[in-house]
């Protein structure tokens, strides 16, 4: 989840998720993906979301390390971002 700094417009969110809608026919160890910005529904929420389903831990670390994945980051979400958190879980 991701908090955007102030003045952080929707078009730069819109190419955030596209960029990271590329991410899936790039990186095969990807099984499920699909981001969002915040519907606006309640208030003091966070601006965006990527969920992301891999079949095991190092399908995780494949696309955490991943060139694409990392050249998303650092050239269209760390400019933006304020505040990150996330949660990697086995279920």
């Amino acid at each position: 989840m991701f908090v955007w700094a102030e003045g952080t417009t929707v078009a730069q969110q819109e190419e955030v998720a596209a960029k990271l809608a590329e991410l899936p026919g790039q990186i095969p160890q990807i099984a499920a993906y699909s981001t969002g910005i915040d519907a606006g529904v309640n208030p003091n929420t966070w601006d965006f979301v990527v969920v992301a389903d891999f079949a095991d831990r190092d399908a995780y670390l494949v696309y955490r390390d991943h060139p694409a994945h990392r050249d998303v980051i650092d050239a269209y979400i760390t400019p933006i971002a304020a505040q990150r958190a996330s949660v990697q879980y086995d279920t």
